[in-house]
């Protein structure tokens, strides 16, 4: 079994809270996306801030878990011969199950959702065997009902370049009312 996998490649999580992206914030994103090695100091130029400011920034939006700077590869061509979205049903929560699975190297997207299945997990293992054995370890997980499991034949797209969309404020408007109102 393959185990050259990042052993401590960084998790990102959910964000922890919601707070407004400026021009500068959602700037930064936006060039980082284009050149995920594009220089502060270039960064700056560009959006006419100092290098210090779009540094500090940066570290903000990473200890946010809103950006995260990576090398982007396709597994396949790095020899992990089985890929699949799994599709889980749970009784009961499903954030236990999710938990237990976030936890493990094979398991690189898991998200909670609404609809058919309760949970998505992509999966990325050296081969079938691997894959069927993460599989049947989440079948055995407490809460889960169900998989159904979607195996990846070829990687046609893979893109992370979605941009930063622009503040919808007559949505913050209510969200800021709503927190004032809760309190």
């Amino acid at each position: 079994m393959t185990k050259v996998r990042n052993a401590k490649r960084g998790a990102r999580g959910a964000v922890t809270h919601s707070r407004e992206l400026d021009a500068v914030d959602r700037g930064i994103i936006e060039a980082l996306q284009r050149n995920g090695r594009e220089s502060f100091r270039r960064i700056g130029r560009e959006l006419g801030v100092s290098e210090a400011t779009v540094r500090a920034r940066f570290n903000r939006l990473s200890a946010d878990s809103i950006l995260q700077v990576i090398g982007v590869t396709n597994p396949l061509g790095l020899g992990f011969e089985a890929m699949a979205m799994v599709g889980v049903r749970t009784a009961g929560a499903p954030e236990p199950v999710a938990e237990a699975v976030g936890a493990w190297e094979e398991a690189d997207y898991v998200v909670v959702t609404a609809g058919q299945f309760d949970l998505l997990v992509e999966i990325v293992c050296a081969g079938r065997r691997e894959l069927l054995e993460v599989t049947n370890r989440i079948r055995s997980l407490d809460g889960v009902v169900s998989t159904e499991s979607f195996v990846y034949l070829e990687l046609h797209k893979q893109l992370y370049n979605w941009g930063v969309p622009e503040p919808d404020h007559r949505w913050q408007a209510t969200a800021k009312a709503a927190r004032r109102g809760s309190r």
